[in-house]
């Protein structure tokens, strides 16, 4: 199964050092049957993008909670085993956790299939939009519009091996 891990380049920083993403459990996104029936498509390479960008929404968050941290999401595609994640049943009909699933425990970065990271020029979009995300929550249709505003960048992929470089631990 393939869930997308959101983050932050310093978190990503940190789980490259670690060699794992995590130290305990993980709240991480992937195609749920919610999401399937919120997206309405049976393509599943439309619903995991449709889970990418769910957790780069939860990237997002995790930026306007860290001011200091490189305005760029990152999402980071994983490969767990079928059971591995699983849904909150509670939290099945909440809009906002669509797609949302929980890993148990700290996943290897050997496990990742790749990182998705928003290019230099959606650094003033996602600043923006991190700046604006309360406001949206709140129901500020503006704020939304802004929100919006990061999404229409698309998440870069990077191998793996390119984590290095991406966090300036690289040559």
């Amino acid at each position: 199964m393939r869930v997308y891990v959101p983050l932050t380049l310093p978190g990503l920083a940190e789980a490259y050092k670690a060699g794992q993403l995590g130290t305990g459990a993980l709240v991480a996104y992937a195609v749920t049957p919610a999401l399937r029936e919120w997206y309405l498509s049976d393509d599943i390479e439309e619903l995991e993008y449709a889970a990418l960008n769910r957790a780069a929404l939860a990237s997002l968050r995790l930026l306007a909670a860290d001011a200091a941290a490189p305005r760029r999401r990152v999402v980071v595609a994983v490969d767990v085993p079928d059971g591995t994640a699983s849904a909150d049943p509670d939290r099945g009909l909440d809009p906002a956790a669509l797609g949302e699933v929980r890993l148990a425990g700290p996943v290897p970065l050997a496990k990742a299939a790749a990182v998705h990271v928003d290019a230099d020029d959606a650094e003033a979009d996602v600043t923006a939009a991190a700046g604006a995300l309360a406001a949206a929550d709140a129901g500020d249709d503006d704020a939304q519009f802004v929100v919006d505003g990061a999404e229409d960048h698309e998440l870069l992929w990077f191998a793996t091996q390119e984590i290095p470089g991406l966090v300036g631990l690289g040559t």
